[in-house]
């Protein structure tokens, strides 16, 4: 945690998008100049664009935004949020803590070490490009009635930027955002608890605000960015805010009336409502149009035999 506080310290200094030599940098962190072209190689392989002039020293492409939990706090009514600059993953966090922690309580991450996504794959984290945020819910109703929880967070997260001004935010059954049918966020709700017992839901998104291309090569699908889904990007601390109250709120409404009302905010933001779209269970592939989602959260599938609903299991959607 020591090596992780200098290189934090680093990279406030160099946040303002100015150039500052090794020597400066040295000198105001209380290191020599070789350990500032130490923490510096480290810093590159955390995501972040740091570039060295001859004469000049170091500097990012343009100034970065960090996350500050005070300027966040004095938006949100979180009953508890930690922000971790460098963690393995905020949703292993959480996890960790399961039934020590409130209801809503948040954790906010800079880099993510070991982020994941749904099935276990990797999920692309570099330093300060995007933002990764997980919230701990108990829903006393039981596994059970978790059924359709992505889907309203999907919602809660898309209608948070709409707010913001964005324009063109879509959702993907059953977990993800998309803008121009390329991934923009991605939600991953993990659960535990026993039968004819509270859940405890760890709910986690990552969101693309400006990760840079060079960290995305070894994503396998289309992806975007926030940037190229408004003019003006929201201040990162503002959108965490918001995203923390449209999300609590989303899931106390959910609490209160399971999916009521969220199926026809669904159905208006769905990226494929009405597309041809083919479903993948296993090695049975399933094609037909898309027709939203009933009441249950389950994706309405229109083929020759009918109107279908598919729900649970491993089924991954894709566009035709």
């Amino acid at each position: 945690m020591k090596e992780h506080s200098m290189r934090l310290a680093l990279i406030a200094l160099l946040a303002d998008g100015q150039f500052h030599s090794g020597e400066a940098l040295g000198e105001k962190l209380g290191i020599s100049r070789a350990a500032v072209s130490k923490h510096i190689k480290v810093l590159r392989t955390w995501g972040i664009d740091i570039f060295r002039l001859q004469g000049k020293g170091y500097s990012l492409p343009e100034k970065l935004e960090l996350l500050d939990c005070d300027k966040i706090l004095a938006q949100v009514k979180c009953s508890r949020l930690e922000l971790i600059p460098v963690i393995d993953s905020t949703n292993q966090y959480l996890l960790d803590r399961v039934g020590t922690m409130p209801k809503g309580a948040c954790c906010l991450a800079e880099y993510q070490q070991a982020g994941r996504g749904r099935r276990g794959r990797q999920w692309i984290s570099p330093f300060g490009s995007n933002l990764y945020l997980s919230m701990y819910w108990r829903l006393d109703a039981g596994i059970a009635a978790a059924m359709g929880l992505s889907l309203v967070v999907g919602v809660a997260i898309a209608e948070a930027l709409e707010s913001l001004g964005t324009e063109g935010i879509k959702v993907k059954w059953p977990n993800d955002l998309y803008y121009q049918d390329r991934k923009l966020a991605g939600i991953l709700v993990e659960m535990s608890g026993q039968t004819g017992e509270a859940a405890h839901l760890v709910i986690g998104m990552g969101l693309n605000i400006a990760m840079p291309a060079s960290e995305g090569e070894s994503i396998e699908q289309s992806w975007t960015n926030l940037t190229d889904a408004c003019d003006t990007l929201p201040d990162r601390n503002v959108l965490a805010a918001t995203l923390i109250n449209r999300l609590h709120d989303a899931l106390s409404d959910y609490e209160e009336s399971g999916m009521d009302g969220f199926t026809m905010r669904w159905n208006r933001l769905d990226n494929f409502l009405g597309r041809p779209v083919k479903l993948l269970m296993g090695n049975r592939v399933v094609e037909g149009i898309a027709r939203g989602i009933n009441n249950q959260g389950a994706l309405l599938l229109e083929t020759e035999q009918g109107v279908t609903p598919y729900l649970g299991g491993e089924i991954s959607l894709r566009g035709c």
